[in-house]
């Protein structure tokens, strides 16, 4: 088995050598030993940054992704959180669709200003009591 030291396994991942001691003092990865002062890692660990760069561009905390891992360091992941985390990214594009949709409102709306139309207003009245995603503006103007 090849052993990659610290900025093998930096410049073949692309992940700063800081994030990868990081990661292996939150116990997500294991260096197997030293060559001098520079950790050495198995060619697994690839694997594992990418799996954590994922986990990480997906929402998941690091405390999340670590449990994705196996005792052995193997994927080791659960369908439910992985369906948990698809649902709740589904929400997110809800809510930035609405976002979305309302900012081309106003940025459509036929009014002299925004402040005068009546859909932006009732938007800055409604302010922090509901999520976006409780509004339906489309960018044809159907009711909030």
């Amino acid at each position: 088995m090849k052993l990659l030291d610290i900025s093998e396994v930096s410049k073949q991942s692309g992940t700063a050598a800081s994030a990868i001691r990081h990661y292996e003092e939150k116990g997500l990865i294991t260096s197997v030993g030293r060559r001098g002062l520079k950790r050495l890692f198995g060619q697994e660990v690839l694997d594992q940054l990418a799996l954590i760069e994922l986990g990480k561009k997906a929402g998941f905390a690091l405390d999340e992704i670590k449990t994705m891992f196996g005792p052995d360091g193997s994927a080791s992941i659960s369908r439910q959180k992985l369906y948990d985390k698809a649902d709740d990214l589904d929400r997110q594009i809800d809510h930035l669709a609405s976002l979305r949709d309302m900012i081309r409102h106003v940025a459509e709306c036929p009014a002299p200003s925004h402040m005068e139309c009546p859909k932006f207003r009732r938007l800055l009245r409604l302010g922090g009591k509901r999520t976006p995603s409780d509004h339906k503006v489309t960018r044809r103007g159907a009711s909030l």
